[in-house]
């Protein structure tokens, strides 16, 4: 097992398009301005060292003239003509080889550890030369020129310190141009992702308004021929599903409807038969309550059925079925009633709160969550009114009971239609599916939202948060 462990590969997230935009522009800036820096570098590099050597040449070579015509006016004082050449910026030695012996100034250079053999026999050649020398440690350009008399050399030794502090500026601000503009490069992109995408982000809205419900959303086509397809098929097969959705609902409306008249003509039997039943064969007794149970759980599907259809064909903004009520009054009556004890415990701050709402409907979303705990959770342990996760965000309504859970993977699930996997991931046979699916659709006709986690100390907890509008004590307003 831990071999396997270790073979196992991290796992990679592939970045989402908005930052493989960004991302892009920052390598092309990256790429781009990389690319301009060498290329200056090289060229101005190269621009400064010429200059260099052509400024050095032209002075060593009006400093040659000098010296060999006041040698030839007098070889006397040979230290006193180097000495008194005129100060040129940058040079930082004069060496001559006369008649076989060096002289220099400053004093004290020996030529021989300085200049290469590749050097003077260039010069020795007849021919100029430049070279970089090593002095004391630093680097310096070494112009060499031939005399009028064999083996008479000239040489004047340059300090390259100043063409290698333009040089160290001119990389730093290579440098610093690659990362600006590498920087500069990550904002367009953002800029251009975040306009690119813009209408994605339309789509995505729209896309969650139909999840949602909301069947009537629609994308704005606009004047952009290349989103316009896109708009045009969005919006025609959003027009489908609302079609689709609208017959199925008018398919269960009718169907229910058609089936009340027979039901209610097997009910009343049923109840015929029930009164009687002491006067039936003991053998019939056992068939006869399995029937009634069947008939039970017939005349709930019958009645879900039309409260989905009535729900789904009403308008979610119609604002004439609400009406202001207290919510923990609400809350007591419903639960109670539903599970045939007290339950409920209404918190102070919330004992007075008020909501806008549809009393027949947040009666059923209580009523079924407290059916659901009798008859899937174990029983229902408690039910809680009180303050939103946020202080004035709004009312909880807290479900609690005394089953197993819910698993992690089937709390999305269970809100929906037909969804009738128990909590140990079988059908427990004894309701239809529709009763978690109503609560999630009156919730959502409220503007609340409805999850399920798991209780302290075992068990499931329903959540139903609603939003709120007012309070009538002074302490707390939303």
């Amino acid at each position: 097992m831990m071999a396997r462990a270790r073979l196992r590969r991290p796992s990679w997230r592939r970045p989402g398009l908005r930052n493989q935009v960004v991302l892009w522009f920052g390598l092309l800036g990256f790429a781009l301005s990389v690319l301009l820096a060498v290329v200056v570098w090289v060229l101005l590099s190269r621009f400064l060292a010429t200059e260099q050597e052509s400024t050095a040449l032209t002075e060593t070579s009006a400093n040659a003239t000098a010296i060999q015509r006041g040698l030839q006016a007098s070889e006397q004082d040979i230290d006193g003509l180097l000495a008194g050449l005129p100060a040129a910026d940058g040079r930082t030695a004069a060496l001559l080889r006369w008649s076989g012996d060096w002289h220099a100034t400053p004093s004290g250079l020996d030529p021989s550890s300085v200049l290469p053999d590749d050097l003077l026999s260039t010069v020795e050649g007849g021919r100029p030369a430049q070279s970089r020398v090593s002095v004391d440690g630093t680097t310096q350009l070494a112009v060499a020129l031939p005399l009028s008399r064999p083996d008479d050399v000239y040489v004047e030794l340059y300090s390259l310190s100043s063409l290698n502090r333009v040089l160290l500026l001119l990389a730093v601000s290579l440098v610093a141009g690659v990362v600006l503009t590498t920087a500069l490069g990550l904002a367009v992109g953002r800029a251009a992702g975040r306009r690119a995408l813009r209408p994605l982000a339309s789509v995505t809205r729209s896309a969650a308004a139909i999840a949602g419900g909301d069947l009537g959303a629609r994308l704005e086509a606009g004047d952009d021929p290349d989103l316009m397809e896109l708009a045009t098929s969005f919006n025609r097969t959003a027009e489908a599903l609302q079609r689709r959705v609208e017959a199925d609902t008018r398919f269960a409306a009718d169907v229910s409807h058609e089936l009340r008249t027979p039901l209610t003509t097997m009910l009343n039997s049923m109840d015929l038969l029930q009164a009687r039943r002491s006067e039936l064969p003991e053998a019939l007794r056992e068939p006869l309550e399995l029937l009634a149970g069947e008939l039970e759980r017939f005349r709930r599907l019958v009645l879900d059925l039309l409260e989905i259809s009535r729900d789904s064909s009403s308008d979610a903004d119609d604002q004439g079925a609400r009406e202001i009520v207290v919510i923990g009054d609400l809350v007591r009556y419903a639960a109670d009633t539903a599970a045939g004890r007290p339950v409920t415990v209404v918190d102070d701050d919330v004992a007075d709160v008020l909501v806008r709402a549809d009393k027949r409907r947040l009666e059923r979303v209580i009523a079924n969550l407290v059916d659901n705990a009798e008859s899937h959770g174990g029983g229902v342990v408690a039910v809680r009114v009180a303050l939103g996760a946020e202080s004035g965000s709004g009312v909880r309504v807290e479900v609690d009971d005394g089953g197993p859970g819910v698993p992690a993977d089937r709390r999305e699930r269970i809100f929906e239609r037909f969804a009738r996997d128990g909590v140990s991931g079988g059908r427990d046979g004894r309701g239809v599916g529709l009763g978690l699916a109503i609560v999630a659709r009156h919730v959502q006709w409220h503007g609340g939202t409805v999850s399920v986690v798991d209780r302290p100390g075992g068990g499931a907890r329903f959540v139903v948060d609603l939003p709120v509008v007012r309070s009538s004590s002074a302490g707390w307003r939303p």
